[in-house]
């Protein structure tokens, strides 16, 4: 069902940067096969077939350009259309076990070509089901035998006469993913030196006219203090200067070696310039160009893929980096040196960034308007940012993701060591997909994209503002250790409002401890208040109002301090907020935007609302990053294969896909362990019968009708039935209603009253299996309350499913309802995601009503709809 003989044409990077194609063999590899071999030195010959028969080559090119079929697979690495490597698995006698073989052009060892050739093979043999690969070595081939013990994978070594044998099981855990993502890591900042380190830069489609897109990019490098070589590249102004800097006719007339151009030519002539550009050696390139058909984009990329160039664009503002004084943009003004990475894909939220990071003082390090993304995407930045030390925050402007889960993995790392913001971006849109399912309606942009950056570790604000605000705080001051905040202010009123605005955020304002408060009458003015919010009164001086601030944050009940300063006349108070040993945050009222003032840099807003906002933000930061994101639990009780085996069979039978007949969704859903009221299948009034007398207790009877989702809203429900003339009736009712359509009925023990929730998932063609939990019923739609993580859950992101909708208030309790039973919950969120992460062929699954009791959960009605998997290895190493 899900085997996978062959793979498109990817490409990746090896261990320095160099980017290659790889992909499966075929017959007509076969020439390049047997030159590959032919070529190999007596030393690799020896090493890769035991002995020194040259005439090898021709047998082996055979072998591995065979046909698909048997079990076997092989794959080759091109470098500029040149075949330097290739690996290949046959299957052994041992089941679910393959032998594997691999030779590298001797000019290409040790530059990563094996490892990224087992990286793989290895994600081809997973998806085929082999669970092992197994290689026999000569004990003196330390190169192969370093390829083994650096894959991440547990390899067992056995060694008999000269030859070790090798065992490695085909993980794709923690660990594994570590060392490859670490290997991605190095690779990626290789190939991206010559964009943000350039050490010569060349303009193509610079302009003498002032106000063009190619005379700014050229004047802003010139005039920004590049060091630098700097050429301008323009046919009509060949052996002359363009704003100071001298100008050739073509990139081929380039005087010498180039690591970066900034293409800025009209969109039909993109693809041609960056083919030479290919071709003269530059490895990076910038396309500011719109415009771009999708037959250009294409031939664009494809150039850049040929040349192993690096690509940002199209229809981008550039890129800039203020630690070599580079700004390969055409923005107004340069950026101030500083500690912000920025990654956009809008160039107008790129120059918006700038602005305000330099107004604030806190700068940008490096930057990148990514625009169209063909190539180089936030994946990237991130790894740029954490493998450079001038970067202390990350900001990011994306719209859409080439891989999600690589980007979530990646995110996580690197905000473990930097704060990482977003603004989520298109969140009015209407859902993607035709909403067959309640889940697939919660589904949209917004919930999964949330999801996405909650799992990563992002904090994502509302809007541009509020980015900046976060931004302030958090590039100034310590996250907060917990959400406490105690305000402090010199006007009464406006500490109130700046209270609520706390705990409209999700914050607490606690009350102060005793000893602070007798602290705090001790300096304050006699008419001022000092629970919390603390008011020390208008005529307090700069010094006392600094004394009562120290005070607060003293108190061990507090994480923060907010102080809202009214001015006037009798002191400067704004002068106060130094020297706290904990977070502070200013609102200075009548302050027309966020500054950060004093010596120390507090971040001071206008509005309480903003202020709360950003310490939220902090202190959710601060949570994520302090707490391990912890895997996936091992649970009991799942039959994954007689559940593949489920799917496989009706998608024998219905290649297209389609909805789950009632009786084999809920076989699905047993085969995980899902949590099911007690159901019978019946085809008859007698089965219905016989079927409600064996469930015991008042039973439902659901008709199942092809094309009905909906039952209440089509009237395919009886609800309460209390014995055999009532079941009798109403499957007589059903079968009147629908007649020829009605295929038999579910026959199901009525649940007990309970909290109704919904859980779902839907296969996101973008994020892959999301999980989706809030409130249920046939009103789910209309109430809206729902929230989403990306499948599979570990246990704190199921609690945190459940506790983050309104309903959740439901199943915590009150005085008039008993908690409902929330470790079942988390335990049915868990099996639910994993079954959806197993096996992708679930495009919708619908658990809706599932009831949720003091005594356990369970699922009353369920929808599942099948559509042929797309298999792919998200964490696999690859470009996008």
């Amino acid at each position: 069902m899900r085997a996978r003989t062959s793979t498109g044409q990817v490409y990746a990077l090896l261990a320095d940067g160099t980017q290659v194609e790889i992909r499966q063999l075929t017959e007509a590899d076969r020439e390049a096969v047997c030159a590959l071999h032919r070529d190999l030195s007596d030393e690799s010959l020896y090493l890769r077939f035991f002995g020194l028969n040259r005439g090898m080559a021709d047998r082996i090119a055979d072998q591995v350009c065979r046909p698909d079929g048997s079990g076997h697979a092989a794959l080759g690495v091109w470098l500029r259309g040149e075949l330097i490597g290739i690996a290949e698995y046959e299957p052994s006698d041992a089941p679910g076990e393959a032998e594997i073989a691999m030779a590298v052009a001797d000019r290409m060892h040790h530059r990563g070509v094996g490892t990224l050739l087992l990286e793989h093979l290895g994600s081809l043999a997973r998806e085929n089901g082999i669970v092992a690969f197994r290689a026999d070595t000569l004990a003196e081939n330390g190169p192969m035998l370093r390829v083994f013990a650096d894959a991440g994978m547990p390899a067992k070594r056995r060694a008999s006469s000269g030859v070790v044998e090798i065992t490695m099981p085909l993980v794709s855990d923690e660990h594994y993913l570590d060392v490859v993502a670490e290997r991605e890591r190095s690779a990626d900042v290789a190939s991206l030196l010559p964009l943000f380190r350039p050490r010569a830069v060349a303009v193509v489609g610079a302009s003498r006219r002032a106000g063009t897109v190619g005379a700014s990019v050229l004047r802003n490098i010139a005039a920004g203090g590049y060091a630098g070589r700097l050429y301008a590249v323009n046919p009509h102004a060949a052996g002359t200067e363009l704003h100071g800097v001298p100008c050739v006719a073509a990139v081929s007339d380039l005087p010498g070696p180039v690591d970066l151009a900034v293409i800025t030519v009209p969109a039909d002539a993109v693809t041609g310039v960056a083919a030479e550009c290919g071709a003269f050696g530059i490895p990076a390139v910038v396309v500011i160009t719109s415009g771009l058909t999708a037959d250009q984009g294409g031939e664009l990329l494809a150039a850049c893929r040929e040349h192993g160039i690096r690509l940002v664009g199209p229809n981008c503002l550039g890129v800039a980096d203020t630690g070599t004084e580079l700004d390969a943009t055409f923005a107004a003004r340069r950026p101030a040196p500083g500690v912000a990475g920025v990654a956009v894909q809008s160039g107008g939220v790129g120059i918006a960034l700038i602005d305000h990071l330099s107004r604030l003082g806190i700068g940008v390090s490096s930057f990148a308007s990514l625009g169209d993304k063909y190539d180089v995407s936030a994946n990237d930045m991130l790894m740029w940012w954490e493998s450079e030390q001038t970067t202390r925050l990350g900001l990011l402007h994306v719209e859409s993701f080439g891989s999600p889960r690589k980007f979530a993995r990646t995110a996580r790392r690197v905000a473990s060591r930097m704060p990482l913001l977003t603004v989520l971006a298109g969140r009015s849109g209407p859902g993607t997909k035709a909403a067959a399912s309640h889940t697939a309606a919660a589904a949209t942009p917004e919930a999964t994209r949330r999801a996405l950056f909650e799992q990563a570790g992002i904090v994502a604000t509302d809007d541009l503002g509020e980015l900046v605000d976060a931004a302030a705080l958090l590039a100034s001051q310590a996250p907060p250790a917990g959400p406490r905040v105690a305000v402090v202010s010199n006007a009464g009123g406006a500490g109130v409002l700046a209270a609520d605005a706390c705990v409209d955020a999700g914050l607490t304002v606690p009350t102060l401890g005793a000893a602070a408060r007798r602290r705090l009458t001790a300096v304050l003015p006699a008419c001022s208040s000092v629970a919390d919010p603390v008011d020390t009164t208008a005529a307090v001086s700069a010094e006392t109002f600094q004394q009562a601030i120290r005070l607060v944050a003293a108190d061990p009940s507090v994480d923060a301090v907010l102080a809202v300063v009214a001015p006037t006349a009798l002191a400067d108070l704004t002068s106060a907020l130094d020297g706290c040993a904990k977070p502070v945050a200013a609102v200075v009222l009548g302050q027309p935007e966020t500054v950060l003032i004093s010596d120390q840099g507090v971040p001071c807003y206008a509005y309480p609302e903003s202020a709360a906002r950003a310490l939220a933000h902090a202190w959710s930061y601060a949570r994520r990053r302090d707490q391990a994101p912890g895997l996936p639990p091992e649970l009991p009780g799942l039959r994954a294969g007689e559940a593949a085996r489920l799917i496989g069979g009706f998608l024998a039978d219905v290649p297209e896909g389609g909805w789950l007949p009632p009786v084999q969704a809920f076989e699905l859903l047993e085969l995980y362990g899902l949590p099911l009221a007690p159901w019978r299948w019946a085809c008859g009034e007698q089965e219905a019968i016989a079927a409600a007398d064996e469930l015991g207790g008042p039973v439902v009877v659901k008709a199942d009708v092809e094309g009905v989702l909906h039952k209440t809203a089509a009237g395919a429900l009886r609800l309460d039935l209390r014995g055999p003339e009532d079941v009798r009736d109403a499957y007589r009712a059903l079968a009147d209603r629908f007649g020829d359509r009605l295929r038999g009925a579910i026959v199901q023990r009525m649940a007990a009253e309970g909290v109704e929730v919904l859980c779902g998932a839907v296969q996101d063609d973008v994020f892959g299996p999301v999980v989706i939990f809030g409130a249920g019923g046939v009103d789910t739609e209309a109430l809206a309350d729902r929230t989403a993580r990306l499948a599979p859950l570990t246990e704190r992101e199921a609690g945190e499913l459940a506790r983050e909708p309104r309903v959740s208030a439901l199943l915590a309790g009150h005085p008039a309802r008993p908690a409902g039973d929330l470790p079942a919950l988390r335990d049915a969120l868990l099996r639910l995601s994993r079954l959806v992460a197993d096996l992708p062929e679930i495009a919708e699954l619908d658990l809706n009503p599932t009831i949720v009791r003091p005594d356990g959960v369970v699922a009353v009605d369920a929808r599942i709809r099948l559509a042929p998997g797309r298999v792919w290895d998200p964490y696999l190493r690859r470009l996008r």
